[in-house]
């Protein structure tokens, strides 16, 4: 499968008053700030341009997208749809008809596993965010970018490098960040609302989820879940679970780390992280899932303790292959 160009792309955008663009459900930094920065650049163009969501915006990230977001079709005429940050249309499943019904549709991304879905696609696996990618269409399009725009862009790329030490980050992650910086963007401020905004609820989450964390091959890997309980014991929601999968794997000696969600009865969202060695896209591809060689999940429909031991099963076979 082929890469359209970003010019091409760009052109066909411009091309259209009306743009409607589309996230994952369970937005994550990545997702909403993309999509936030391309909605603010081609309004600047006045353009009208929505972001439609079908789930909440998590509360730290909702400052991306103020007066950007609606859950129903906001057009009555012709438009283009563009999705971002998404491997296939089972990420956006309620509004996959919307999304088709545009008259060009456009996919951008940067998943490895991502199925090309679009009539345009543009997939960098190799980009450490999707919002670097959307940097470079607004490059491609002679957009000059805005301090609000850079600002979304910069927290897409801080949120999926894991404030810039995950893997995936490279040394254009950091020449792209250093040219947002030269637009004027308020990285403390961004950087305050997007990490250090914790509401005591979650600190009493983390200590549950934390206090039941299992460590397994000679401390290599480790596992934790969080239940619907759990959730109601605390007051929180399941946003608020997000970064729990980064700090297992920030253990001295983990590889492999293993964060599991129960979403329902028989629903299980499994998000994994590997340090150096480990392909845990591997294994999630195994569940259905997809992701990147250090960063992956998948969903598993059955009980919590049962969709423990599958995928504790595969990630053991994983380090087995690598420590023995």
């Amino acid at each position: 499968m082929k890469n359209d160009s970003l010019k091409k792309i760009g052109d066909k955008i411009l091309e259209y008053d009306n743009i409607l663009i589309i996230t994952h459900i369970l937005g994550d930094g990545d997702t909403l700030g993309s999509a936030a920065a391309l909605c603010q650049a081609v309004r600047e163009q006045g353009k009208n341009a929505w972001i439609m969501i079908e789930d909440k915006v998590p509360e730290y990230l909702k400052f991306l997208v103020v007066d950007m977001c609606v859950e129903e079709l906001p057009f009555k005429g012709n438009y283009i749809s563009v999705a971002v940050d998404c491997s296939d249309m089972e990420r956006f499943p309620e509004r996959r008809k919307i999304f088709r019904s545009g008259e060009i549709c456009i996919n951008i991304d940067h998943h490895l596993t991502n199925t090309f879905f679009g009539d345009y696609n543009y997939v960098e696996p190799d980009s450490a965010a999707t919002a670097e990618i959307i940097y470079l269409l607004l490059k491609a399009m002679k957009i000059e970018i805005s301090k609000e725009a850079a600002e979304k862009i910069y927290a897409g790329i801080n949120t999926d490098t894991g404030k810039f030490q995950n893997a995936n980050t490279t040394a254009r992650s950091h020449k792209i960040v250093s040219e947002l910086y030269k637009t004027g963007i308020d990285h403390i401020t961004v950087g305050i609302k997007l990490f250090q905004s914790v509401k005591p609820e979650k600190l009493m989450l983390e200590n549950k989820i934390i206090g039941n964390i299992d460590m397994f091959h000679d401390g290599r890997g480790a596992c934790t879940v969080v239940t619907q309980k759990m959730l109601e014991e605390t007051g929180t929601l399941m946003e608020d679970t997000e970064g729990i999968v980064e700090i297992l794997r920030s253990l001295d000696g983990v590889e492999i780390s293993v964060f599991l969600k129960e979403m329902g009865e028989e629903e299980v969202k499994v998000s994994m992280r590997a340090k150096k060695e480990a392909d845990v896209s591997k294994i999630s591809s195994l569940f259905g899932g997809g992701g990147h060689v250090k960063a992956a999940g998948c969903t598993i429909n059955k009980d919590i303790s049962e969709a423990k031991e599958m995928i504790l099963r595969e990630v053991e076979k994983e380090l087995e292959m690598i420590y023995g």
